[in-house]
């Protein structure tokens, strides 16, 4: 029992190391992911919005949040009841590019797996602590029955197993809280990127349906 101890303290940094660079990993698949995301409702909203007299023109290199906002208030201006009335009828007629651009804006999967990947930073300085007392369980196990001066030659010479432990998980979770910080805006804004374009096509089918009713019945 106590080798198996001994070598799972030892081995116990090099897991939060590799852990460490799985979670980095992962942050950085959530990053192109989002890319993906807003790059694909910017494209739906530039083909929905293509056309409209009054349209925003936006620099290409801007921020894709920028860009949808800037599509999300040229509908929002088009569908309003004094607009163009060849805008609205443009809209009313490319609402099924939305109905089909819809996977874009299924994000349980993402929230969750944002979420956990967060949630989990939490768990690196437990890691390194866990490890720590691996090691000095290992060091008293071996020492069982021993001289008191033997068993602390071994918690000595255990105790680097111990420090190095509980410096990789402290380390791992203050670079990932710092990389968290970077990319959790971006992830947010796309969350409610999200959101506004779901009351955006609401509001449109709405309201582009209304004015088609009451000009056929005219």
């Amino acid at each position: 029992m106590s080798q198996y101890l001994s070598q799972l303290s030892g081995l116990s940094t090099f897991l939060i190391t590799i852990t460490f660079g799985a979670h980095v990993f992962f942050f950085f698949v959530l990053w192109l992911w989002s890319r993906r995301d807003l790059r694909g409702i910017a494209s739906s909203l530039d083909d929905f919005t293509r056309g409209l007299k009054h349209r925003s023109v936006l620099d290409s290199t801007g921020h894709l949040s920028d860009q949808i906002e800037a599509f999300l208030a040229d509908v929002n201006e088009t569908i309003d009841s004094k607009a163009n009335p060849a805008d609205r009828e443009i809209l009313s007629q490319r609402v099924h590019i939305l109905d089909e651009k819809r996977r874009y804006l299924n994000s349980h999967f993402f929230e969750t797996s944002y979420n956990i990947c967060r949630t989990m930073i939490e768990a690196y300085p437990l890691a390194g602590v866990l490890g720590t007392i691996l090691a000095m369980g290992a060091a008293l196990q071996l020492n069982t029955g021993s001289e008191t001066s033997s068993a602390i030659n071994s918690i000595v010479s255990h105790f680097g197993d111990a420090i190095w432990s509980t410096f990789a998980g402290l380390a791992a979770a203050i670079l990932l809280m710092f990389l968290n910080s970077i990319l959790e805006t971006s992830f947010l804004n796309l969350v409610e990127n999200r959101q506004h374009v779901r009351d955006t096509v609401v509001r449109a089918k709405r309201e582009l349906a209304f004015a088609n009713g009451g000009s056929t019945e005219q």
